[in-house]
């Protein structure tokens, strides 16, 4: 009997680090052509604006599929969106092989977009029902899509360098880790699900977001603080490789790879140490994090300088995943379980739309004003947000400690755990 507890033991937990790792997978994509963005520049000619629409319509595709597809593996199941996601990610691989054109990358990333979003809530959802104990799964689930950004923009960049076929070589690569995941991913036993028909199906494909009213107030102040993280983080992806070589004046493919990884990289150490944290500090040395690494980005831009751009893409880094760490875990304990799905859509919403309308404004103003300017401006206005998200951290700290300190008074003949005194 002991040896069979093992045995379903061991398969869960090799089952719970493929989901985590085809969560970090799906995200790998995602920041594997920022480094080749220079390339196709040269090639096609293209404007800073047109690269920024490149990355755009991956996140609005992202986020149409994520209120729409993302939320039908309760109905069917989340392997099945697992898989098929994968599938759809290796042809979105093989697109950008074939592109010949801007219309090819657009192609490529739309459907890249719609594969992401559609298995981002499934395999969260996997990874949660696998944890093989208590906060495993949240650890692994806010660190994989950093994970996964890291090793693809770093590996890009060191392979578009010294590898042959640097325009191709890691979109067959991840072409073929995608249909190796789905066959594993096949092989998992089916989990329990709803029942489903046609009509269910199709009543799950309809947008659902929104917040119940007795959630706004707490969810709206932690806005800010998302929309400080995720806005940088769509600087990096979208301009980050045109900082590096127009900018800084580094014309390494590799070197802007590497980069992008340790602005991602350390944003899954961030967010992993921040959990050793007491849960009150949490969104303020994120915040502290985040506030100093911007302010270095914004001195090494003006400079300009590469070991000071570096450091402040670390720090930043760290910085931005304590933070959403602790976001998610704020929301999390605001949401009535029956309504999480409704909310952490809405939640993924907006990050994802100040990961991508501010980038898209900004490749907009780098015809106008220049590359170097507009970086200036967009990380100036990004440590104003992360400065607002701070003041009203604080307000909102030292209003509960005023409500924590009156609370037993408040009520005469009751003891602070609620036991009546004698």
């Amino acid at each position: 009997m002991r040896s069979s507890q093992l045995v379903r033991q061991s398969s869960r937990t090799a089952s719970f680090f493929l989901a985590g790792g085809s969560g970090a997978a799906l995200l790998t994509a995602s920041a594997a052509p920022s480094p080749l963005y220079p390339v196709y520049q040269r090639l096609w000619g293209f404007s800073a604006l047109t690269l920024t629409v490149i990355f755009a319509v991956y996140v609005f595709a992202l986020m149409a599929s994520l209120i729409t597809v993302g939320s039908i593996s309760d109905r069917v199941g989340r392997r099945p969106l697992a898989i098929g996601a994968m599938v759809l990610l290796a042809i979105s691989m093989l697109l950008f092989v074939f592109a010949g054109s801007v219309g090819g990358l657009l192609a490529a990333r739309i459907v890249q977009g719609i594969a992401v979003g559609a298995a981002t809530g499934a395999i969260s959802a996997m990874i949660i029902d696998l944890q093989p104990h208590a906060r495993a799964g949240s650890m692994v689930s806010s660190a994989a899509p950093a994970i996964g950004m890291a090793v693809g923009a770093m590996a890009a960049g060191v392979l578009v360098d010294y590898a042959p076929w640097p325009r191709y070589l890691v979109y067959w690569l991840l072409a073929g880790l995608y249909l190796v995941l789905a066959i594993l991913l096949a092989r998992l036993p089916q989990e329990q699900r709803r029942s489903a028909d046609g009509r269910s199906v199709f009543r799950a494909l309809r947008p659902s977001v929104g917040l119940p009213a007795e959630i706004r107030a707490g969810f709206l102040a932690v806005v800010p603080a998302m929309a400080a993280t995720w806005a940088l983080g769509g600087l990096y992806l979208s301009l980050g490789t045109s900082i590096v070589a127009r900018v800084l004046g580094v014309h390494s493919h590799a070197v802007a790879g590497l980069v992008l990884g340790a602005f991602f990289g350390s944003g899954a150490i961030g967010g992993a140490l921040s959990g050793r944290l007491p849960e009150r500090l949490r969104e303020r040395v994120g915040l502290t994090g985040l506030g100093i690494g911007v302010l270095i980005t914004l001195i090494a831009a003006l400079l300009p300088s590469t070991p000071l751009y570096v450091l402040g893409s670390v720090v930043a880094g760290a910085g931005f995943g304590a933070t959403f760490r602790a976001v998610i875990a704020e929301v999390a304990a605001l949401t009535p379980a029956l309504q999480r799905g409704r909310v952490f859509a809405t939640m993924y919403l907006l990050s994802y739309t100040a990961f991508s309308v501010p980038a898209l404004v900004a490749g907009l103003l780098t015809g106008v004003v220049g590359l170097r300017d507009t970086t200036i401006g967009y990380v100036a206005l990004d440590a104003l947000l992360v400065a607002a998200a701070m003041i009203i951290s604080l307000v909102r700290a030292r209003r509960a400690m005023r409500l924590a300190a009156t609370a037993p008074a408040a009520i005469p003949g009751l003891a602070p755990c609620g036991r009546t005194t004698s």
